[in-house]
């Protein structure tokens, strides 16, 4: 995801995890094809697909891992005709992943490419359908700007459609919403930089704030511009203390009906660690005029305001804790007292959207699945049927009831989806990008469900080998998420594919913390980040065990970021291991606290500084660090060198101290920025290294 995606998603969800998912999921986010497929989820129309065959003995591989094709952005047209989606496709040759805009007519199929400019993202639809605006990189500038490209006419096979570019901020833009009489554009973009005259042009001090270790210069903030669609200058409509985004991500933007309002999101400052110092307000367009709608000054994110004009829907985490579910919560757009929406549904919710008829389509994860449900002001909120789609990546929704969501299955990666807010399901897959995988023998998924020794019930997922017989014995390799909040489910999963294609049970536990079973199963990681996660992720081993197909003399321990920390802390606590892979593992809570980009905010068991009240030594206890001398597992520690998240200085920490004691391990570092290695070429040398690491201490594998 992007900075725009990630405030879209809910900003509070940043604030409450060391990361968000783990390095599986990044790699979904890879390589593309165009084929369509029929009108249901298993069988084709359109002359264009390839009809699935059964199963061939080809596994999945890591040569498999560049034809992956990834999908983000999906936005259905107001009515309800034409889906645009960014797609990507690898480019080993030059270590990127290669974008390419299209818009699929979803009555016959057909599509058009309407851009392959780098790095295009964020398409937004006019209200008539037909433009569609997005972000690009501008040779000029050297930043991300706003084209708009005419879907006047209709396709003709691959046809391309011209864009031109129509802004051309300093820094570029951040977000963009069309007005709804489409004359211009709402966009949030940073100040031009302030100009140095004489010497001072070479001083380049800045004061640090709530940043990450690794900044270099003073955080711009972000305002709302309005920009005309028929030339002219952007017109400045918010200014002032405060910021519309930090580097956590930028807040959407969301026009009343009458193109009198937008609410957006406002931030204390533009300090990453500030990100959570959040709340929604209105702003009048004519006037530029800002009013909060709330009289929190924290944990507010994702406003939208309803079809009527009359209410805005955001995001909050239940009673105001910073650890707990996320709930949604609507307000009068002028303001006043809001209330919680679909009470009942104990879910930490990822994202809301308003239906035509003014209910809220909400999402979350539920169990080992995604849940997707329509809530009113009145009644039980009606769940959808999704058949076989286990994860939602993204979602929009037409003026005509039209869901277009990017969804995946247990044996497919994801898809472009189509679901009527009418009948509420089943879903029809409109794409077969990834019908190639699909053919494939992969790993059959599975549920898991225990209860931990102190009476927490958890669940997880198990992926089987191709060719499982349960009366055999076989290695087990745990993938733990990150997060924490967050967690693994029933979706395909290229990493634990790859696994499975060796012969290995792979289990991918979600331990106390993650976000799928409710608030005081969200909230339990506050008394221990390390600790009660490690009881649950034990007792899921064992629940496995249990089963008599697990060889005890073969279990790997694995993950990235908050899996990697876990993975640490199990090896620690918990004998048994023949190999660990930590990747990003946030060793040392302290650390986190002071150099990461999340640095001051409060989340899961970080409610505070470790250097007040007392909480110094919980800090020191609850990190994997504190018992690195007991570790006695062959370890492959995996980092960025200029991972803002994670400081790398926490690898090299765990890496000194497995060495001073005698302990098998190798540190490999990937030199680039960010928190999980960019490009193909580095992607895949990460999976290479993680399986070959587990299958050298398994002694044999496939």
């Amino acid at each position: 995801m992007n900075r725009r995606q990630l405030f879209v998603t809910g900003l509070f969800l940043l604030c409450t995890a060391f990361v968000g998912y783990s390095l599986c999921r990044s790699l979904q986010r890879g390589p593309v094809d165009v084929v369509f497929a029929g009108s249901d989820l298993h069988s084709a129309v359109n002359p264009l697909v390839v009809p699935l065959q059964a199963e061939t003995q080809h596994r999945f591989g890591l040569d498999d891992l560049w034809s992956l094709v990834s999908l983000s952005d999906v936005q259905v047209s107001p009515d309800g005709r034409t889906v645009a989606v960014v797609v990507a496709r690898a480019n080993p040759g030059e270590n990127r992943f290669d974008k390419t805009l299209v818009a699929i007519d979803i009555a016959n199929g057909e599509s058009r490419t309407v851009s392959e400019l780098r790095g295009v993202s964020s398409p937004r639809w006019s209200r008539r359908g037909d433009q569609v605006a997005f972000l690009a990189h501008e040779e000029k500038s050297g930043y991300e700007q706003v084209f708009v490209a005419s879907l006047r006419g209709e396709p003709r096979g691959e046809a391309r459609v011209e864009a031109q570019c129509l802004t051309h901020f300093p820094r570029g833009v951040e977000q963009l919403a069309f007005s709804p009489d489409g004359e211009s554009l709402a966009v949030i973009a940073a100040d031009a930089p302030a100009v140095r005259e004489g010497l001072e042009k070479f001083n380049d001090s800045f004061e640090v704030g709530h940043d990450n270790y690794l900044t270099t210069a003073a955080p711009e903030s972000l305002h709302l511009w309005l920009v005309p669609l028929t030339g002219g200058e952007p017109r400045r409509l918010t200014s002032g203390p405060g910021s519309l985004g930090t580097s956590m991500g930028t807040s959407p933007i969301s026009w009343s009906p009458d193109g009198r309002m937008i609410v957006v999101t406002r931030t204390v400052s533009a300090h990453s660690g500030d990100a959570d110092q959040s709340h929604i307000e209105a702003v009048d367009v004519a006037t530029g005029a800002v009013r909060r709608l709330t009289q929190r000054s924290a944990f507010e994110s994702s406003p939208s305001i309803s079809p009527d004009g009359r209410r805005v829907a955001f995001l909050f985490p239940r009673d105001g804790d910073p650890a707990g579910a996320v709930d949604v919560r609507v307000t009068s757009l002028g303001g006043g007292r809001d209330e919680r929406m679909a009470s009942s549904l104990d879910r930490s919710f990822l994202w809301n959207f308003w239906s035509p008829d003014g209910k809220l389509l909400l999402g979350a994860n539920d169990l080992t699945k995604m849940g997707l449900w329509l809530a009113g002001e009145n009644g039980e909120p009606r769940k959808f049927d999704l058949g076989s789609i286990a994860e939602i990546t993204d979602l929009s929704v037409s003026e005509d009831g039209t869901i277009a969501l990017i969804g995946s299955e247990p044996q497919r990666p994801p898809e472009v989806y189509l679901l009527s807010l009418k009948d509420g399901g089943p879903p029809r897959r409109l794409t077969d990008f990834n019908a190639g995988t699909a053919r494939m023998a992969l790993g059959r998924t599975e549920a898991l469900e225990w209860t931990s020794e102190d009476h927490v019930r958890a669940d997880g997922v198990v992926t089987f080998p191709p060719d499982f017989d349960p009366k055999g014995k076989w290695p087990l390799v745990l993938v733990v998420h990150g997060g924490p909040t967050g967690s693994s489910n029933e979706s395909f999963d290229p990493l634990a594919q790859l696994m499975a294609a060796r012969g290995w049970i792979v289990f991918q536990p979600n331990y106390r913390g993650s976000d799928n079973r409710g608030n005081a199963f969200q909230r339990g990681i506050v008394a221990g980040a390390g600790s009660g996660p490690g009881r649950d992720v034990i007792a899921g081993v064992a629940a496995l065990k249990a089963r008599g197909y697990v060889d005890p003399s073969r279990i790997a321990v694995s993950g990235w970021s908050y899996g990697g920390f876990m993975t640490v802390w199990m090896i620690g606590h918990y004998p048994g291991w023949n190999a660990a892979v930590s990747g990003a593992g946030a060793m040392d809570l302290t650390d986190m606290y002071a150099l990461s980009d999340l640095n001051v905010m409060r989340r899961h068991a970080i409610t505070g500084s470790p250097w007040t009240e007392g909480r110094e030594l919980p800090f020191r206890m609850e990190s994997p660090l504190t018992n690195a001398a007991k570790i006695r597992t062959p370890t492959l520690l995996l980092s960025n060198t200029g991972d803002s998240r994670v400081a790398v200085t926490q690898t090299y920490k765990l890496f000194r101290a497995l060495q001073d004691n005698g302990v098998e391990t190798r540190f490999v570092a990937y030199p680039t920025a960010g928190h999980l290695p960019v490009g193909p070429i580095r992607q895949r040398d990460v999976y290479r290294r993680w399986m070959e690491w587990i299958a050298g201490h398994f002694g044999r594998h496939r």
